[in-house]
C-alpha cells in the first residue's frame, strides 16, 4: 500500500508542476489565450479552474504524504518487533542439562 500511495504522490506532483507551468505569474498564462474569445470559458473561468485545481492537488499531496507516513510507520514497527524477538531468542542462554 505504501508503494501505491507513493506512486499517487509522484503523479500528483507531476500534474501540479504542469499546472503551475501553465499559469502565468501575472494572470496571463493559459487564460491569456482565451481573453479575446468566448467568455463562457474565458479568462476568469480558466484562471479560477487552474487555481482550484492547484489547491486541490496540493491538498491531495499533503493527504497522501500523511497516509504514506502512517503506512510506513506500521510496517517498520512490525519489523522492529520481529527483530527484537529474534535477538532475544539468539541471546538467551541455553539451559544447561547436567550430564549423566
Amino acid at each position: 500500500m505504501y508503494i501505491f500511495i507513493t506512486i499517487l504522490i509522484v503523479i500528483a506532483a507531476i500534474l501540479l508542476t504542469l499546472l503551475v507551468l501553465v499559469q502565468n505569474s501575472k494572470g496571463g498564462g493559459l487564460a491569456a489565450g482565451f481573453a479575446s474569445g468566448n467568455q463562457v470559458m474565458g479568462a476568469p473561468k480558466t484562471a479560477d479552474f487552474l487555481e482550484k485545481a492547484t489547491w486541490t492537488l496540493i491538498a491531495l499531496i499533503v493527504a497522501f504524504s500523511i497516509a504514506a507516513v502512517g503506512f510506513n510507520a506500521g510496517q517498520e514497527t512490525s519489523g522492529e518487533e520481529q527483530s527484537a524477538i529474534e535477538v532475544e531468542a539468539v541471546e538467551a542462554p541455553a539451559a544447561e542439562v547436567p550430564a549423566e
